[in-house]
């Protein structure tokens, strides 16, 4: 049944991922230098700063909340089940990005996992050693050859780029969870996996705040480093002198 969802997903929304792949081609390849990474600095600290209050006021409140009453064990499985819903989409990625190894594994990780726990546990890791992959479209597009672009920092979303905030929306219009639950369901399950993420960050905070004479910088150096990571697979090429 959730894979039939899934291919009546790609067949529906390939023409909203294929209109954000055009969308990525109207600026340049965007090979930027580093005085140029982050042109727009003055918004994007305003935005971070409301992010910030939001954060403080609401978010990191709630996520502390989550964190002291609910066990590890209830939150380990909603991982694995928001996790094993994304399987699919990993797997077209992955194929897009020229890797076919890495989507037939993901293709499988979702079939051993559903089938056997619901998507709830992980036996592929840890019976057949099929390793999870996190593939999402602005690694894609990172991938043929596509820039970030400027850093973006998106209202309640955060850290991003120009190229990633564009692969945001294939990611979105292809999130199962838009098919399995709507309404009020949607709302609920969407919060959870927000303070959900927003839980596992909790003990980043103290080597955030020890490690960073400016937040913001911190931040934002922190993310682009993990992207192009992302994009080349851990291997990303040396910096050009």
């Amino acid at each position: 049944m959730m894979t039939q969802v899934w291919f009546r997903m790609l067949s529906r929304r390939l023409a909203a991922c294929s209109a954000a792949l055009v969308f990525a081609t109207a600026w340049p390849a965007l090979a930027q230098s580093e005085s140029a990474t982050d042109p727009l600095e003055s918004m994007n600290r305003a935005v971070f700063e409301f992010n910030e209050v939001l954060d403080r006021a609401v978010l990191k409140p709630v996520a502390r909340a989550y964190a002291d009453v609910v066990p590890e064990t209830p939150r380990r499985l909603f991982r694995n089940f928001v996790s094993n819903l994304l399987e699919p989409w990993n797997a077209v990625n992955n194929l897009l990005q020229g890797k076919p190894a890495a989507a037939a594994s993901d293709v499988a990780r979702f079939a051993v996992n559903t089938l056997t726990t619901l998507g709830l546990e992980d036996p592929a890791s840890t019976e057949l050693g099929l390793t999870r992959s996190n593939e999402d479209l602005g690694q894609t597009l990172g991938v043929w050859g596509f820039g970030p672009g400027p850093y973006l920092v998106l209202p309640f979303l955060g850290p991003s780029s120009v190229r990633d905030g564009i692969g945001r929306i294939g990611d979105i219009s292809m999130d199962p969870s838009r098919k399995i639950a709507d309404g009020q369901e949607f709302a609920a399950f969407t919060a959870m996996r927000f303070v959900e993420q927003r839980a596992t960050l909790l003990p980043m905070e103290r080597l955030i705040e020890s490690a960073a004479l400016d937040r913001y910088s911190f931040i934002r150096n922190a993310y682009l480093q993990r992207r192009q990571n992302q994009v080349y697979d851990g291997n990303p090429p040396e910096p050009k002198e």
